[in-house]
């Protein structure tokens, strides 16, 4: 990697291709997204992951009319991993409804340098958005507009210089797990916004992954399960190694 932004560049540009994709029926598909990619427009007009999905499928099954897919949910541009799309209006209502009582399980990875003081344990906070700065900070709770954000974690591996957290999300805030984790004094590895100490190499990229998604097919009634693997970058291929050799967890959700 070299230079500020290369591999986010990249990552705004390429379509999306058949290795992107995690999970497809008919009613919802599952993309592994890049680091720096965006799930909706926004003001930087980069092409978000919706409209090149739209692509995708109009090439995939010669549709010649319009495309539908609906954002599910949403993770941050410079976070990888797995991301919801529906490609019904039925499957992104009934998946709006899982999203509103909490019913899909979602767990990340996080590379931190500053381990929790505590291995394991629930965050509680308060947190405030500041739209100006599109940051979150953790607020006392009777701070106007502050809402309950709450996660688990447990330490699961350590290299020479960073610790592997994996985080399940108990509340879904705006940065929850970086504004959490930054206020315990354990920002996430390249997130200068929340704390850490310098950029990756890659600018756009942070180390918190998307890796484990789990719920009840809305509309079939059937278990799904989706595991995203790390995007390319030397220091999640370290941890990926670790956790192949810790059998019994490799794979998150199973612990």
């Amino acid at each position: 990697m070299s230079g500020n932004n290369t591999n986010a560049d990249m990552s705004e540009a390429r379509p999306i291709g058949e290795n992107d994709i995690l999970f497809e029926d008919n009613h919802l598909i599952i993309v592994n997204k890049k680091p720096g990619e965006i799930i909706q427009g926004d003001k930087t007009g980069d092409k978000p992951i919706s409209e090149k999905l739209k692509d995708f499928l109009k090439d995939k099954y010669n549709k010649p009319g319009n495309v539908f897919i609906g954002v599910v949910h949403r993770v941050d541009r410079p976070v990888s991993g797995a991301v919801i799309f529906a490609k019904t209006s039925k499957g992104l209502a009934r998946m709006n409804e899982l999203i509103k009582q909490r019913d899909i399980r979602k767990i990340y990875w996080a590379l931190v340098e500053d381990q929790p003081r505590e291995s394991a344990g629930v965050l509680v906070h308060h947190l405030k958005k500041n739209q100006k700065k599109n940051k979150s900070f953790a607020v006392d709770e009777q701070t106007k507009g502050a809402l309950r954000a709450e996660l688990e974690y447990r330490f699961v591996a350590a290299s020479n210089n960073y610790s592997l957290l994996e985080v399940e999300l108990l509340t879904g805030r705006h940065h929850q797990i970086r504004a959490q984790l930054s206020a315990i004094g354990s920002p996430i590895k390249g997130d200068v916004k929340y704390g850490f100490k310098r950029l990756n190499k890659d600018g756009g990229m942070i180390h918190l992954h998307a890796r484990y998604l789990e719920f009840t097919h809305p509309v079939k009634k059937e278990p799904v399960k989706v595991i995203a693997p790390t995007p390319p970058d030397k220091l999640w291929d370290v941890f990926d190694d670790i956790m192949k050799l810790r059998e019994g967890e490799a794979l998150p959700g199973d612990s």
